[in-house]
């Protein structure tokens, strides 16, 4: 059994200094020397050259693999604040400011944490000093920058998948009933669409959902069960209310 390792206060003149990694995917974690390896290395080598001044590595590792820049709902982040408040990290380490964070708003409260526990962090790759006026400016700056990068490509991403919907390519996710995807293409499956068009004509002949699905119980009638890419079965529940509104509002509303 693994022995976790006791944090012990930093004696003074001592800065306990915690290396903090994070990549937003997980591609590549499985390799020997990750990008996370890659990262704190490089913060490991930084801390060492300035030890005439009293910096120490802390033992405890804080990695955060396949977690986003744009939230600070991470594993690894939270225990890190949990130490700096406790008084147990004196400075965060990063190689650069967006492994840290990629949002202004998280950035400020990571501020108020590190000015109450009167700890400050460093980029290694960028000249930062976060006890300075200049040097918060100057990070407002780039993490103005980063969360603009992030909002930007988001939009791509957005647009990207619009303009692929409007050439009739599928771009993921739960195939509606009564079509199968054949070459990211939606194609109409005849069995189910006869189900399909069964399923609207007694909604009309009884003019509630709630009958509706109650019906649908007591034959039976299920969803189609269908097979994930990774070979995984899903589909073959009966119909909730909540399918069959969006069933139906989605029908409706595409004939206006």
């Amino acid at each position: 059994m693994t022995m976790k390792r006791k944090h012990e206060p930093a004696a003074s003149g001592e800065l306990r200094c915690a290396i903090y990694t994070r990549k937003s995917t997980e591609d590549g974690l499985e390799q020997a020397f990750n990008s996370l390896d890659a990262q704190r290395e490089a913060c490991a080598a930084y801390i060492l050259s300035q030890r005439q001044e009293g910096w120490l590595p802390s033992a405890e590792i804080y990695d955060d693999g396949g977690f986003s820049g744009g939230s600070m709902d991470r594993p690894a982040l939270k225990r890190l604040l949990a130490d700096i408040r406790a008084g147990r990290i004196n400075v965060i380490v990063v190689y650069k400011v967006d492994r840290l964070t990629r949002s202004l708003a998280d950035f400020a409260k990571i501020v108020e944490v590190l000015d109450e526990a009167r700890a400050s962090f460093v980029s290694v790759t960028q000249a930062f000093n976060t006890t300075t006026s200049m040097g918060r400016l100057t990070l407002n700056v780039l993490l103005s920058f980063a969360q603009f990068e992030r909002e930007v490509t988001g939009e791509r991403i957005r647009d990207k998948i619009a303009a692929s919907k409007a050439r009739g390519m599928w771009m993921g996710g739960n195939v509606p009933l009564g079509y199968e995807v054949r070459e990211r293409k939606l194609i109409i499956d005849q069995d189910d669409a006869a189900t399909l068009r069964m399923i609207f004509e007694r909604y009309l002949a009884l003019g509630s959902v709630l009958a509706l699905q109650a019906e649908l119980a007591a034959n039976d009638l299920r969803s189609k069960v269908r097979i994930s890419r990774h070979g995984r079965a899903y589909g073959g529940a009966q119909f909730s209310r909540g399918s069959l509104y969006l069933m139906l509002r989605t029908a409706f509303t595409s004939e206006r």
